[in-house]
């Protein structure tokens, strides 16, 4: 790997900090409308040092030269979790008091959305740790990699190449320009994960608790607000409504977008769609009709459950 390269990489991952400090003002603002101010200092501190340090990264600015080649995007991918996950820990360590080594693995959990937590009594933890962990699932789900696609055509890298690495999405492109398809995605990223946090407050959860959910749920993650999860909330509409984004949420958006600019049939016709909806419907099916006959479940809350924990799961 040449040393233009090189810079060019630290570069990205120093604009890519930068926006994770400003992203902390979210559970500031959280903290002090839930009057929470004796956490505040742990956000602030962590945003200050993670501000410091992406702005030496950028502080040269843009490198004149320098081309990303397919290896490259793969490391560059893997370093932006590595290195995101260095500084978003911090806040954890502040406020829960646990150990680095647990806090990089809940936020390594939470970026590659993963879901695996570690931490325990989340019915009581701050209201800002809460929303830090949703939204490391929301940025790592497509935030920072579409800010990446958004950003490296200006810097004269092919953008769609490392939404690919990192998305497994392989579907026809369907803008000529980058940067332009990276503007729709996010903007329909967040659109999903605002139409989710309605849904999930109109059938019964508060709106701080629908706000951390669909971040979680449009990203495919995992994290609640409860250490009992979904199954702290016994309204089925709440469960339908989490698979019904768990579904949207592992759709590729690059089909989103080519249903939006006219190709109607972009979803239906793909075939990595119909297989992941009929892989979905007969498991569910067939295992909540298992369900059904071997417990005390009726027939629909069985495979309402089985729903929940199979689209989870996959």
């Amino acid at each position: 790997m040449s040393f233009a390269a090189i810079r060019l990489i630290g570069f990205i991952l120093g604009i890519f900090l930068i926006t994770l400090a400003v992203c902390m003002a979210i559970p500031m603002i959280t903290l002090v409308v839930y009057g929470r101010s004796d956490d505040l200092s742990a956000f602030l501190w962590s945003s200050l040092i993670t501000f410091i340090c992406g702005l030496l990264l950028i502080v040269r600015g843009r490198p004149d030269t320098g081309q990303l080649r397919p290896r490259d995007m793969y490391l560059l991918t893997t370093a932006s979790w590595v290195v995101v996950c260095i500084f978003a820990a911090l806040p954890m360590v502040f406020i829960s008091h646990i150990s680095y080594t647990d806090a990089f693995f809940e936020t390594m959990s939470g970026i590659t959305t993963t879901g695996s937590t570690v931490l325990t009594g989340l019915d009581s933890a701050s209201p800002g740790l809460l929303i830090w962990r949703s939204m490391l699932h929301w940025l790592g789900g497509i935030g920072f990699i579409g800010m990446a696609v958004a950003i490296l055509p200006l810097l004269r890298v092919g953008g769609m190449r490392l939404f690919q690495t990192e998305s497994s999405d392989w579907s026809e492109k369907v803008t000529p320009r980058s940067h332009v398809a990276a503007k729709y995605i996010l903007l329909l990223y967040l659109g999903l994960t605002g139409i989710g946090a309605l849904a999930l407050w109109l059938v019964g959860m508060t709106p701080f608790e629908a706000v951390n959910h669909a971040m979680s749920l449009i990203s495919t993650g995992g994290f609640s607000t409860s250490d009992a999860s979904l199954g702290h909330w016994t309204q089925p509409a709440i469960h339908w409504v989490a698979v019904a984004i768990m579904i949207l949420g592992s759709l590729p958006f690059t089909l989103y977008v080519a249903t939006l600019r006219g190709d109607r049939r972009a979803l239906f016709k793909d075939h990595q769609v119909r297989g992941f909806i009929g892989f979905l419907l007969v498991t569910s099916l067939a295992v909540g009709t298992w369900l059904c006959f071997h417990s005390d479940y009726g027939w629909w809350d069985a495979f309402r459950i089985v729903a929940v924990n199979v689209t989870s799961v996959v």
